[in-house]
């Protein structure tokens, strides 16, 4: 089929295509959303959390936001740790950015350096302008125990408090524009916004979608304050008792046949939501996260009696219990 275009229809599409390039980017986001997908209600203000410990060596924190779905609205996806791409990249956060009446957002990424997030205060080590969580050298992630929470035993720390003496003004603001932050790309996150990037690792898009059908973590339910906004879901869950764990063998309250039967119940409780994730599409069903937060309910009653019974490391047959109190938290 043969198509012909008059002077005037060139230059309407001449017109359309410079409208297109000359768009700002959030609007260009926006589009990206989905054909016809305008949202003028503003996001929420970020909740206030504690962050959990990071479980292993290596994971770098990628701070909670709110997401956006057509059918349900913002719904809060919590903060988590996750194992970058490859060594040496570091989490660009996401923002929604307003514009001409319309909030979009902007997609996070890896990458060498941190680039612009909207100007939008995070928290832990991300204040609106720069990273203060930690850095590479040779090959081995640096923690900042000043921003973040690690786990024990960790080998490469240093403390840098810089960022809080100079960070003046706190707010919970979750966008950049009319009504929130103003802010704009400094010369360093214009250059690393043109460095090579990496999308989201599937860790990070299965925790998007486990908190999309989380009921709890929609802001039409919660009204703007989740819950547990710091991700009391099964991979924190399991996080957490793990640091537990390591903290009793590192006390000494948990003799090693302790360790090696609760460490067992661990990797099942783990196979099996990984099992579940697998057969349903990457996500638990209402009824499966029941049943893995039963058994780590279980689980962590376990830890707790382990670790404050009489017997320990250096006396298993018992004795005398040594060590810091876990108070069962978990």
């Amino acid at each position: 089929m043969r198509f012909s275009l008059n002077v005037r229809q060139l230059a309407l599409v001449g017109l359309l295509v410079a409208a297109v390039i000359a768009m700002p980017a959030v609007s260009r986001a926006q589009v990206a959303v989905g054909v016809g997908v305008r949202i003028t209600v503003a996001p929420p203000a970020l909740p206030v959390y504690e962050q959990p410990p990071c479980p292993t060596e290596g994971f770098l924190w990628t701070p909670g936001y709110w997401g956006y779905g057509p059918s349900i609205g913002y719904y809060w996806i919590p903060g988590a740790w996750v194992a970058p791409p490859h060594p040496g990249l570091l989490w660009t956060p996401g923002y929604w950015g307003f514009v001409g009446g319309v909030y979009g957002w902007h997609e996070g990424y890896w990458g060498p350096h941190v680039g612009f997030y909207g100007g939008i205060n995070y928290g832990f080590g991300y204040t609106g302008v720069g990273f203060w969580g930690g850095r590479w050298a040779g090959g081995v992630f640096q923690y900042n125990t000043a921003a973040w929470h690690v786990g024990a035993g960790f080998h490469g720390v240093y403390e840098d408090r810089t960022f809080i003496n100079n960070t003046t003004v706190v707010n919970h603001y979750s966008f950049n524009g009319d009504g929130g932050v103003h802010a704009t790309p400094t010369a360093d996150e214009r250059a690393a916004m043109n460095e090579q990037h990496y999308g989201r690792t599937p860790d990070q898009v299965s925790a998007r979608q486990s908190a999309r059908v989380d009921r709890s973590n929609y802001a039409s339910v919660n009204h703007g304050t989740p819950a547990h906004p710091e991700g009391m879901g099964v991979n924190a869950r399991q996080d957490r008792q793990q640091n537990r764990i390591n903290q009793g063998v590192h006390s000494g309250q948990l003799t090693p046949g302790e360790t090696s039967h609760i460490e067992k119940n661990e990797t099942g409780i783990h196979n099996e939501a990984r099992s579940d994730r697998q057969a349903n599409g990457g996500h638990l069903t209402p009824e499966e996260h029941s049943q893995i937060e039963h058994q780590q309910n279980q689980e962590s009653r376990q830890i707790a009696r382990d670790k404050h019974n009489n017997k320990t490391d250096a006396h298993p047959q018992g004795g005398d219990k040594g060590g810091n109190k876990d108070g069962g938290k978990h």
